[in-house]
């Protein structure tokens, strides 16, 4: 399964992103973390004790170099658009709890455009990991979805937009869901996140009409306390597991749905 998880800046996304991995792992998938955004906490937020010591593949000028045929910051110059990735995710990753983790780095640079010999690269990595990895693989994408193209598109399972109950996060969303769409990705869904009352839900439930909701995440205090301390956010709230498990549950729900409509002759949905 790939799932990729977008949604405006705060609202969460690296929380589900991590419990999400945690969840798999738990039930013995092996699982592939790929933190996307530039923002990267997902290794922190799984545990691992020395994120910093993780650099981000497009900062690894050397690799590109070598793989790419150019080093970045050089203009004009033709590079490779299908580099060799295949050995990337057991180089340049790190393990915990059987989940490999990987940072991205970013693919663009706000006002500048394609980084061009990084962007080639990152680009036949995520390719290489939706369209030939047997992994579960999990997505932790910015408020976008810059790492998906129409080639990578069509391997992600679920878009899962993350939501909180304020207006900018809806619109955010209403805005990822459109981009997806005119990539072909229509199989999206929302998490609404930091939930404190029914009329929270509603209010979700509301502005969001056409996009399926998939679950809902209560506010816990614990989850930021556990931060704060430096502590493991999956033991710190038995609830907030509980409620992605029920996330968890209805993917793969769906995903055998689908694999029985293919096995049987009919469309798949």
């Amino acid at each position: 399964m790939k799932i990729a998880i977008s949604g405006k800046g705060g609202v969460g996304k690296t929380l589900l992103a991590a419990f999400l991995s945690q969840t798999f792992a738990s039930a013995g998938y092996s699982v592939i973390a790929i933190d996307a955004d530039p923002d990267a906490n997902l290794a922190a937020t799984l545990g691992f004790r020395n994120p910093e010591k993780i650099t981000p593949i497009s900062e690894l000028n050397d690799l590109i170099e070598e793989r790419v045929g150019v080093r970045p910051g050089t203009s004009g110059s033709f590079f490779k658009l299908n580099p060799k990735v295949d050995d990337l995710p057991e180089k340049y990753s790190v393990k915990i709890d059987g989940i490999r983790i990987m940072s991205m780095g970013r693919i663009k640079r706000g006002g500048t455009g394609c980084y061009c010999s990084e962007g080639a690269l990152l680009q036949a990595l995520v390719s290489h990991l939706l369209l030939q990895r047997d992994e579960v693989v999990i997505l932790d994408m910015e408020a976008g979805i810059e790492h998906l193209s129409r080639g990578t598109i069509k391997a992600v399972d679920k878009l899962i937009i993350v939501v909180e109950p304020g207006r900018r996060s809806l619109e955010t969303a209403s805005t990822i869901k459109k981009l997806a769409q005119d990539l072909g990705l229509n199989n999206i869904a929302v998490v609404g996140n930091k939930i404190r009352s029914e009329a929270d839900k509603q209010f979700i439930k509301s502005n969001l009409p056409d996009i399926e909701i998939i679950g809902f995440i209560n506010y816990d205090p614990a989850i930021n306390d556990a931060d704060h301390a430096n502590l493991s956010l999956f033991s710190a709230s038995r609830q907030t597991t509980d409620e992605v498990k029920k996330i968890y549950d209805k993917l793969m729900s769906a995903a055998q749905q689908s694999v029985g409509k293919d096995v049987s002759g009919t469309r798949k949905a």
